[in-house]
């Protein structure tokens, strides 16, 4: 059986009401684009029958894929099994609540088809609902975009739209980790993918409880320093930690120097000046900081060279 044209990747957790109605917006809409296609669907631990229903689902339609999670790990680890298990060209991501509407996928085809690598949705709409959600959606999502965009510099209005469509051999080069899906578009930027972003339509949730809250914030900037982390320095630890040790080191020396030159001046006892005890510990931390660099590029070594993971990617070779 060939390959899909287009996969689906839908993480699923406690949505067994949104269910029906989503498989029948998406293979209606998917349908209309004329291309093969399936939908992997990743049960992410539910605990409201979301699997059964999966599992009649896939009864009716042999395009439906699904796969159970023993336990709730994660939206992360349900889009990487999905990407693990998507066989399409284009890999489509989008949440179960019904607030994506499969309408839009077209959309994402026809920016994919203009050659770019990563398409993002853009949920206009969606800052026009009323002040209730202000603080508990508007605001956390506001200031997690802005933190990604500022951060990794990849510029979108909507880091958490779950919409958006990939190249499979895009998707293929990334790993992803702890709550790291929201910054796929960044993460691809480091292997030079094109990334666009399109508005999109978004619906209010009809069934079940929103997952997001105020909290996403502190997960975000935590996350967008291993993001920023990966994407600077990932091959090369030394220059970070390197430059902090040798900024360190340098200053507890110069500070060092300047206490000798008022002992031996002036005769100024050293033994109660807190400035000698900051100038060893500075020239100490210099020291490890210049240690964990060596260190960090042995393991960046043994990661590439053991498991033959080259340090470029290319998109197209002639000859």
């Amino acid at each position: 059986m060939n390959n899909p044209q287009l996969s689906i990747v839908l993480p699923i957790y406690n949505e067994v009401e949104s269910l029906p109605h989503l498989l029948n917006e998406l293979v209606s809409a998917l349908e209309g684009t004329g291309q093969s296609f399936e939908i992997v669907c990743i049960d992410d631990g539910s605990r409201d029958g979301s699997f059964a229903e999966l599992k009649k689902l896939r009864a009716q339609d042999e395009r439906v894929r699904v796969v159970q999670f023993r336990r709730n790990f994660g939206q992360t680890a349900a889009f990487a099994a999905g990407f693990d298990r998507a066989q399409g060209d284009i890999i489509i991501t989008m949440d179960a609540d019904l607030q994506n509407d499969p309408a839009d996928i077209p959309k994402l085809l026809a920016k994919i088809d203009e050659g770019y690598d990563v398409v993002s949705g853009w949920r206009v709409e969606r800052w026009k609902e009323g002040v209730a959600s202000l603080i508990t959606r508007k605001i956390p999502s506001a200031t997690a975009n802005w933190l990604i965009s500022t951060g990794t510099g990849v510029y979108l209005h909507d880091y958490g739209c779950a919409l958006k469509a990939y190249r499979h051999d895009v998707i293929k080069n990334i790993n992803l980790y702890g709550d790291l899906h929201r910054f796929i578009p960044a993460i691809a930027s480091y292997y030079g993918v094109t990334v666009a972003e399109v508005p999109v339509n978004y619906r209010s949730r009809q069934f079940g409880t929103s997952k997001y809250g105020l909290g996403r914030i502190t997960r975000v900037l935590l996350d967008l320093m291993t993001v920023r982390f990966l994407l600077s320095y990932s091959t090369r630890p030394i220059q970070i930690f390197g430059s902090m040790g040798i900024l360190a080191f340098g200053l507890g020396v110069v500070i060092g120097i300047y206490l000798s030159f008022v002992k031996l001046a002036y005769g100024v006892a050293l033994t109660e000046r807190p400035l000698l005890l900051l100038a060893i510990l500075l020239v100490m931390i210099g020291v490890q900081f210049v240690t964990m660099g060596l260190l960090g590029e042995l393991i960046v070594r043994t990661y590439h060279e053991s498991q033959g993971k080259p340090i470029y990617t290319v998109r197209e070779e002639l000859g």
